[in-house]
């Protein structure tokens, strides 16, 4: 089954721009939907929707950093037919609206992005805590924080860097499920605060965080591999490659893509999404 659910995976990151519908995807790896959408969602954590949005959200920001084009031309070529629901999404799951992105990614330091949690309402709030360790060696600071989605978007409900590995606390935590998403960059970093580097990750949830108390959840950072939805929170040092190489001008270069052997591709359709 993880072999099928790769497959699948690799048409959504090779024909993310297309309009891949549900039905396509599971008789791709001739499965029927129902049981697909429980396969995949085992596998990546995700449901397969969620997971081509969040793979189109990521090459935006690529276009938007490595290219020119204009934000309603990277809505159009990352599979999107409306640049205002394409910029409300972005902006939504990254932190920042794709202009703001662009000039961040350029060097602007307006548009740095400072992390807040969201405003916490009254009442009793819990804690979680506990240790972070990386497989792998990282100089960078690492990031914790709770959030609502399986993907490390949005805004979270609590929030810590750490200078190194080791033990964490969140504080004033909302009761609720939540999911512990940790980052940091890997040790062949790149100079580019936006460029191309390998990203140590780690996800534990959904956690019942209740009032009154402290959750102890431990998470270890991995590199990040084929069954992770990409990181889209907007974070100074993580890049925004892009799935395949691009031209100078950002363009995909001519000829098929590559895929696993007796891979099909699913049929073109008119209706967009998954």
């Amino acid at each position: 089954m993880e072999r099928l659910t790769r497959r699948a995976v690799t048409t959504i990151r090779e024909n993310y721009q297309e309009p891949l519908v549900l039905d396509d995807l599971a008789r791709s790896v001739m499965m029927s939907k129902f049981h697909f959408i429980r396969v995949f969602q085992r596998t990546t954590g995700v449901t397969p929707g969620r997971f081509l949005s969040a793979v189109r959200l990521h090459e935006a920001k690529s276009l938007l950093i490595h290219s020119s084009f204009n934000v309603a031309d990277i809505s159009a070529r990352v599979g999107y037919s409306s640049a205002s629901t394409f910029s409300r999404r972005f902006t939504g799951s990254v932190g920042l609206s794709p202009t703001q992105f662009r000039r961040a990614g350029r060097g602007d330091t307006l548009g740095d992005p400072r992390i807040a949690p969201a405003p916490v309402a009254g009442g009793a709030h819990g804690s979680v805590a506990g240790t972070a360790r990386t497989q792998g060696r990282s100089r960078h600071p690492l990031y914790i924080g709770l959030f609502d989605s399986p993907i490390l978007q949005g805004q979270p409900v609590a929030w810590t860097k750490l200078d190194r590995a080791g033990a964490y606390q969140l504080q004033r935590v909302p009761p609720g499920m939540w999911h512990l998403h940790a980052v940091t960059l890997g040790a062949r970093a790149t100079g580019d605060q936006w460029g191309d580097s390998p990203l140590l990750v780690g996800t534990v949830g959904p956690v019942q965080v209740g009032a009154n108390g402290c959750t102890r959840v431990d998470v270890v950072l991995r590199r990040e591999d084929w069954t992770r939805p990409p990181v889209l929170l907007a974070l100074p040092g993580f890049g925004s490659r892009p799935a395949r190489p691009r031209a100078a001008d950002g363009a995909c270069p001519a000829g098929p893509h590559r895929s696993e052997a007796g891979f099909r591709a699913p049929h073109r359709r008119a209706a967009a999404g998954a």
